[in-house]
């Protein structure tokens, strides 16, 4: 009887801890995209202003010049737009399957700047 009543608490405990973990472990995760992390600007993303930046420190060095690795130019408004409205900007950024993951050998950006990078091609990926 009374290894049962062990058993009993043991069982218990453990099902408390389980249920600990899992709730520990979705506060951790977002299924919300309106979650962002805390300090990025989304409201006001520009191409002169974040994505311009975001595009020299991450992607000019292999994507600019005479030859830019795979035709692409994001040193360019023209070049950049045409990958951003196609898809393939927010694709590679965000590492999805169906792209190259960008960039390159790479971890993937952090969410902010990939964050932007799909608000402003939401937003027509404007040259402003």
């Amino acid at each position: 009887m009374q290894n049962n009543m062990m058993i009993s608490h043991l069982l218990k405990a453990a099902v408390a801890l389980c249920v600990a973990i899992l709730v520990m472990l979705s506060a951790c995760s977002s299924d919300s995209e309106d979650e962002v992390e805390p300090g990025c600007d989304l409201a006001n993303v520009t191409y002169s202003e974040t994505i311009v930046p975001i595009m020299e420190t991450h992607c000019n060095t292999c994507h600019s010049g005479a030859s830019p690795s795979a035709g692409i130019v994001t040193a360019e408004y023209e070049g950049l737009r045409e990958v951003a409205l196609d898809g393939r900007l927010v694709g590679s950024v965000n590492h999805d399957p169906e792209y190259s993951a960008m960039p390159q050998g790479q971890p993937q950006l952090d969410e902010c700047p990939r964050e932007q990078i799909a608000a402003w091609v939401d937003d027509g990926a404007q040259d402003n």
